[in-house]
């Protein structure tokens, strides 16, 4: 995964998630990503960034 860019698949295994549950995510706009053609492909720095965002929200709710 040295690509700027990843393909869905490689998401899913970033994550560790079903890549059904990547294709859910990224179609109800929670997750960053876009389409050429007929495939989604995710930049990498906003994936990563994406994961930092949940975890400050995370910890937001976690003080609550």
């Amino acid at each position: 995964m040295d690509s700027e860019f990843l393909t869905a698949e490689e998401v899913a295994e970033f994550l560790r998630l079903p890549l059904s549950t990547v294709y859910r995510l990224v179609l109800d706009k929670k997750i960053p990503g876009f389409k050429v053609g007929k495939h989604w492909c995710f930049r990498k720095d906003t994936i990563q960034k994406w994961i930092k965002d949940q975890e400050s929200k995370n910890e937001l709710v976690d003080e609550k």
